[in-house]
């Protein structure tokens, strides 16, 4: 694999190195070892799989609440989808920044996200599977989520929403910080 730090420090895009030959490809997609060498978590407790149908729908901005704070390895397996955080980390040099990334299944590529991060994505292909592993059990009280279209955080999403959950329609506006 092939660890690329982001602007944000402790976010990681990794990319596979594929063996191929006449058949395909093989390619490790998790080392314990590797992703130790690089201070990233080695211990995930979940994987997940989402399907999405439809081009333009998003899920997100999500996190949990310490001290059930997550960190997710996002990849897309089938289809395309611009995956974007935004920093949450109190103190952090980059508090408030974002980056997004496409991971489709050509490109093979996964996102790492530490903990302190909001998280979503939005399809830019129909038929969309993403599976993503997580370093902490889902606990429903320390869920959290940002407006996808928070003016706060300026995430630009390079197309259409066409399909988003109330839930994830209605998180609160983040409020300007007083001066």
């Amino acid at each position: 694999m092939i660890f690329t730090e982001t602007k944000l420090k402790g976010a990681f895009v990794i990319d596979l190195e594929r063996h191929e030959d006449d058949r395909g490809y093989f390619a490790r997609t998790f080392c314990a070892r590797e992703f130790a060498e690089h201070s990233l978590e080695t211990e995930f407790v979940n994987t997940n799989a989402s399907y999405s149908a439809q081009k333009g729908t998003l899920r997100g901005m999500h996190f949990q609440h310490p001290p059930h704070a997550e960190v997710k390895l996002v990849r897309c397996t089938r289809g395309a989808i611009y995956d974007a955080i935004i920093d949450l980390r109190p103190g952090s040099e980059t508090y408030g920044e974002w980056i997004g990334v496409e991971l489709s299944r050509e490109n093979g590529r996964m996102l790492y996200v530490p903990r302190g991060f909001a998280h979503g994505f939005l399809t830019l292909s129909d038929d969309v599977d993403v599976t993503y592993q997580v370093s902490a059990f889902y606990t429903p009280g320390a869920e959290g989520g940002l407006r996808y279209d928070d003016p706060a955080f300026g995430v630009e999403w390079p197309g259409s929403i066409v399909v988003i959950s109330d839930k994830d329609r209605m998180w609160p506006l983040v409020e300007p910080a007083s001066s």
